[in-house]
C-alpha cells in the first residue's frame, strides 16, 4: 500500500472519518449507560459488575487478535467487526423497542461488543503506521485522537438530550448506525495486505504471540510504559465509570442534561491536549517530555477531583452552584488533556520501535496488558463504594496515583530522549 507522505492522503482520511463515525455513535451511548443502570434500578455495584464484564472479553480476546491482525488483513478485520457490532447494537435497539430490555440483555450485548471491540483495536493501530510515514505517526495519532474528542464532546451533548427525551432505544439505533457507516468507510481505503510466513493450528498462534511478548519483554521502555497504564488505569477508570455517576446522582442536584455538559466539557480537554501534542512535538521524537507533562496534569486534576468530593467542599460551594460546576469542569479538562500527552506519544514512540510483522500482535499485547487492570479495579470500586464514602475512597486513588507516576518518570531513562 502506498503511503502518503505530504499533501493529501485519502487512506488516512477514510480511515478518520470511519473512526470518527463509530466514536460519536458510541460515546453518545456509553456516556449514559451508568444513569440508565441507575435508573433501572441498578447500584454502584451494578455498575462496577458492567464495566468489568464489558471489559474483560476484549482483554481475553487481544492474544488472538493481535495474531489475526498480523496474519489477516487489518482492513477486513475492521470492516467485519464494525458490520457485526452494528449487528450487535441494532439487536439491542430491537429488544429495547418491544420493551423487553433488562440488565442482562444489556450486559449480553455489551460482552459481544466489548469481543469485537478486542478483535478490532489491534488491527487498526496496526494499520495506521501502513498509511502514513514514520515521521507523521505522531501528529496522525493526534488526529485520531482529537477527531475522538469531538466525537466524544458531542456524544454526552446529543446523547442526554435524546435520552431525556426519547429514551434509550434511540441512542442502540444511532450507534447501531454509526458503526454500519463507519464499516462501508473502511471498505473504500485503499490497502494491499502484506501476508506473513506463519505456522498453522494452536502451536502457530502460541509461537507468533510469544514472538509479541518477547519483543515488549526486551524493550525496557515499552515494558515500563505497560506496567504504568496497568496500575494507572485500574485506578483511574472506575474514578470516573463509577464513582463520578455515583457522586452525581446522590450528592448533587444537576439535570442529567448538565451530566452530558459536565461530560462534554470534561472531553474538550481530550481534543486541546492532542491538538496541543500535535502542535508542540508532532515532529519530534521526544516522548519524556510530554510524558512529564501529562504526569503532571494528571496528579493534579486528579488530587482536585478527590478534594472537590468532600462534603466539607460541596457544602460551601453548594451542590447546584455554577462556581462548583466550573471547578468539576476544569478537573476534567485537565485530566482529559493529561491523557492526551501521555497516550499519543506512547502510541507514535510504539508504532515507530516494531517491525511491521509484529505489530499488531505487539499492540495487542500492550493493550491486554495495559486494561488488564480496568475491568477488577471497576469490580473492585463498586464493591468499596458499598462500605467506604465517595471522598476517602477517590483521595487514596489520587495519592497512589502521585506516587506511581514519580516513580515510573524517575525509572525511565533520561538520556533516551525517545
Amino acid at each position: 500500500m502506498t503511503r502518503e507522505k505530504r499533501g493529501f492522503n485519502p487512506n488516512l482520511i477514510l480511515f478518520l472519518i470511519g473512526r470518527m463515525i463509530s466514536d460519536t455513535g458510541t460515546s453518545i451511548q456509553m456516556m449514559i449507560m451508568p444513569l440508565y443502570i441507575l435508573d433501572i434500578g441498578g447500584s454502584s455495584a451494578a455498575i462496577g459488575f458492567f464495566s468489568f464484564a464489558a471489559l474483560v472479553p476484549a482483554l481475553l480476546v487481544y492474544p488472538l487478535a493481535g495474531v489475526l491482525g498480523d496474519r489477516l488483513s487489518r482492513k477486513m478485520i475492521m470492516v467485519v467487526t464494525d458490520f457485526l457490532s452494528a449487528g450487535a447494537i441494532l439487536g439491542l435497539a430491537l429488544i429495547s423497542y418491544s420493551g423487553r430490555m433488562n440488565f442482562n440483555w444489556l450486559l449480553l450485548g455489551q460482552m459481544i461488543i466489548s469481543l469485537l471491540n478486542g478483535l478490532f483495536d489491534p488491527a487498526t493501530r496496526g494499520m495506521l503506521p501502513q498509511i502514513v510515514a514514520q515521521n507523521e505517526l505522531t501528529k496522525a495519532n493526534a488526529k485520531v485522537a482529537s477527531l475522538r474528542g469531538i466525537s466524544v464532546l458531542l456524544g454526552p451533548v446529543i446523547g442526554a438530550s435524546l435520552y431525556a427525551r426519547f429514551g434509550i432505544t434511540v441512542l442502540f439505533l444511532i450507534n447501531g448506525l454509526s458503526f454500519l457507516l463507519s464499516g462501508v468507510s473502511e471498505m473504500l481505503i485503499h490497502y494491499k495486505h502484506v501476508k506473513q510466513k506463519s505456522v498453522g493450528g494452536i502451536s502457530g498462534v502460541e509461537a507468533d504471540l510469544s514472538e509479541g511478548i518477547k519483543f515488549i519483554l526486551k524493550h525496557p521502555i515499552i515494558r515500563r510504559l505497560c506496567w504504568f497504564f496497568l496500575i494507572t488505569y485500574a485506578l483511574i477508570q472506575p474514578v470516573f465509570s463509577i464513582a463520578l455517576p455515583l457522586f452525581y446522582k446522590e450528592y448533587l442536584s444537576y439535570s442529567d442534561t448538565q451530566y452530558g455538559y459536565l461530560q462534554s466539557l470534561s472531553i474538550l480537554g481530550m481534543l486541546l491536549g492532542s491538538a496541543l501534542v500535535g502542535l508542540v512535538f508532532g515532529k519530534d521524537k521526544t516522548m519524556l517530555k510530554p510524558l512529564k507533562v501529562g504526569c503532571s496534569l494528571l496528579n493534579g486534576s486528579i488530587l482536585m477531583f478527590a478534594v472537590l468530593t468532600f462534603p466539607n467542599s460541596v457544602a460551601v460551594l453548594g451542590d447546584d452552584s455554577i462556581l462548583y460546576f466550573i471547578l468539576l469542569a476544569a478537573v476534567f479538562l485537565l485530566f482529559s488533556a493529561a491523557h492526551m500527552f501521555i497516550n499519543v506519544p506512547m502510541q507514535a514512540f510504539i508504532q515507530r520501535e516494531t517491525p511491521n510483522e509484529y505489530m499488531s500482535r505487539v499492540f495487542s499485547v500492550v493493550g491486554m496488558i495495559t486494561r488488564g487492570g480496568m475491568p477488577f479495579g471497576a469490580l473492585v470500586y463498586g464493591i468499596v463504594l458499598e462500605k467506604v464514602m465517595i471522598h476517602w475512597t477517590v483521595l487514596a486513588a489520587a495519592l497512589l496515583i502521585i506516587v506511581i507516576s514519580i516513580l515510573f518518570l524517575r525509572a525511565l531513562p533520561s538520556s533516551q530522549e525517545h
